[in-house]
Formats: C-alpha cells, structure tokens, sequence
C-alpha cells in the first residue's frame, strides 16, 4: 500500500559574508567566526564551497511554522556573530560586485576534488542558492512526485529571484545565478523515471562507469536526497526577505501535496515535454516574477500574477490543512513589489539618478540586502 507522504520540512540556505566597510566580500574571514557559529548552532552551520559563504540548515520541521522559527534562529545567530568581526551576511545569490578570481575556496576533500574536476567552471561558482527538502518515505512516490513538480519549478524560481548583477555589471536577467550553474554537469532539470529502481540503476551506472563518486554529485533543479528520505528542491535563488523564503517553502510543500492528493483520485498532472518547461525555466530566469510563462494546456503565455492566483487556488485546501495560507498568500505580496532582483536594480538605478556613481550605487545595494537578510522585511518599493 502506498505510504501517505509525512511532507515534513528541511530549509538550507547559503549567506555570503561582506565586509560592512568596504561592502565587498571578505575572501577569508577569521577561523574563529566559524568556530563561534558552530558553537552556537551545531550542525545546523557549515562552511561552504568559498570562504565567503556560510551555510545554515534547519533541522526536520514539521511545520511551515517550525521553520520560520528556526531560520530566524539561524540567520540572527550567524548575523550577532559576524558582526563582532564588522561583517554582515547577505542572502543573494550573487554579490552584486564582487569578483570570482578573488575568492578563497574551503580546503576540505569534496571542495578540492570539485576544483580538480570541474576546473574554471568550479572557480566561477560565486553564488548561493536555497534548498528545501520535503519528506517522503515511499522511493516510488519520491520519483512520481518529481516527475510532476518540475512542471512548477520555474514558478518557484520566478517568485525567488536575487541575482541580476554580476561582477558589477546589471546582466538584465533576474537570476545570473543559474547562468553561472548551468556551466557544471549534472544540473538543470532532470529526466523523468518510471520508478526508484530505474533512477538507482543509473546513479549505479554513473558511479560504476566513474562518472560520479555518489548521488550527491547530481545537482538537478530537483533530486531525491541522498542523504535524506526527501524530495530536495534546489532551482530557488536565495529569498533575501525571510517571508520570501518561507513563501516558497510553503508553496512547494503544497504543491506536493496537491499531487498526491490527485493521485488519491486516480488523477495526475500531466507530463509536458521537458523542453517546454525548459523555456519557462528560461523565461523565470530573464524576467522573475515579471515572467509571462507558457501555459501548455492552454496554449499561451500567461503573465505570472494570473498563475500565482491560478497555484493559490489549485492548493487552497493543501495550505488550509497543513496551516500556511498565511504564507502562500504572501505570493501575491511578491508579485505586487517584486522579489529581491528587483529591489536591488531599484536601489541601483535610484542612486544613479541621485548623482552616485556606479560603485557607489552597487554598495547602496549591498546596503540593502544587509538590512534586509538582517531584518528579514525592508521598505516596499
């Protein structure tokens, strides 16, 4: 019989930390800032891939709610700690100037080989993403529930956008980030499977043939865990505001359970070519929550305000049962003002036209994403 799915919660997201004078990132902070963090919150605080970044990770939570109060934990912690280094995190996927060749990367054996396999493609990776790990006991329904979710993960990725500069520059897309991603193997959407048994069999074959070491070396926009018995969301850019973050939480848990749901009643989303949904992850990509994304069954583009209200009511009963209308309602509040990427060419733009040149404008920026990664709200724009 089919094991209803638990649909607990496991949030990660990665900061990187600025030097509150210079705005810019600090290539090697003090050994000590992670030691007083690890001190502080145990296993919940890791270093990350360059030694600008820090990782926090909630423990399995049972609600949206459970969530919110540990990632407020977390992110109060780590931003106490650096402060008394005169340091402040961000949560964006990119820093809006900073340099890649300037990094310091973590020494630890994943990190190196990663160097050593992935070359110039690993040294660029200057960026920052969230993960959100749903529950799911059952292996078949893990890969059933995959192969119908990824139709909405460029949604997902709309609403969270944080990343349209880089290297000083405004790329014109929302989220630089998956730019940047896309330049390793084993990411992007994945393929669809017909059970666990035939995605083991090609994690057995990519491992034996000495393409991968292990799962972990898969970085889909969505994967099994290899670690976890969850359905691990990874396409989100970081949510600078913590109401975002938890918007999209409660969002994909919901989603999820509104296709089981679905199957309950002998139904299912339908399985569109993963080219189109390709184009949506392109479109969310270029223009975030602005998106006017394909509508397959309908045959259009549809603008992304007229698909969020379309999502809230498809899992309407989902949020009211697992008690996060508040937060799946907020999407419209993220619609309304933008998601971060927007905030960020506003505060941009808005210096330049007061007279700031184009440093100064990239600091008011990081100015931003400071007090608002901190505060986890900031002023609508």
């Amino acid at each position: 019989m089919l094991r209803e799915p638990e649909l607990t919660l496991g949030v990660e997201k990665e900061y990187l930390l600025v030097d509150r004078q210079t705005r810019d990132l600090v290539a090697d902070p003090p050994a000590s800032l992670m030691a007083e963090c690890e001190k502080r919150l145990g296993a919940r605080v890791a270093p990350e891939f360059l030694r600008s970044q820090i990782e926090v990770g909630t423990g399995v939570c049972a609600s949206v709610a459970q969530a919110r109060a540990e990632l407020e934990e977390l992110r109060a912690t780590v931003a106490e700690v650096a402060a008394g280094y005169d340091l402040a995190p961000i949560a964006a996927s990119c820093h809006p100037f900073a340099s890649w060749d300037q990094q310091v990367h973590t020494p630890k054996e994943r990190y190196d080989g990663l160097l050593r396999d992935m070359a110039g493609a690993a040294r660029r990776l200057l960026i920052c993403g969230m993960h959100v790990h749903a529950g799911i006991g059952d292996e078949d329904l893990r890969i059933d529930l995959m192969n119908q979710v990824s139709y909405f993960l460029p949604h997902l990725l709309a609403l969270s956008t944080s990343s349209p500069f880089w290297r000083g520059g405004d790329t014109g897309m929302m989220s630089y980030r998956l730019t940047v991603f896309d330049g390793l193997p084993r990411t992007g959407l994945p393929d669809r499977f017909t059970s666990a048994a035939e995605y083991e069999r090609l994690v057995s074959q990519m491992v034996d043939t000495g393409l991968i070491k292990d799962a972990t070396r898969i970085w889909w926009d969505i994967r099994p865990s290899a670690r976890f018995p969850t359905l691990e969301m990874r396409i989100p850019d970081v949510c600078t505001r913590l109401d975002d973050c938890l918007t999209i939480t409660a969002l994909y848990q919901c989603i999820l359970s509104m296709l089981y749901r679905l199957r309950k009643d002998n139904q299912r989303w339908r399985l569109y070519p993963m080219v189109l949904i390709q184009e949506n992850r392109w479109l969310a990509q270029r223009y975030g929550s602005e998106s006017e994304m394909g509508d397959f069954g309908r045959g259009e583009r549809v603008p992304m305000a007229e698909l969020v209200e379309e999502i809230i009511e498809l899992v309407r009963e989902d949020a009211e049962r697992l008690d996060c209308v508040a937060e799946v309602e907020h999407t419209r509040s993220i619609i309304r003002r933008g998601t971060s990427a927007h905030r960020q060419l506003h505060v941009y733009n808005a210096a330049l036209k007061y007279g700031a040149d184009e440093a100064d404008a990239l600091k008011a920026v990081v100015d931003m994403l400071c007090e608002e990664t901190v505060l986890g709200t900031g002023a609508s724009v």
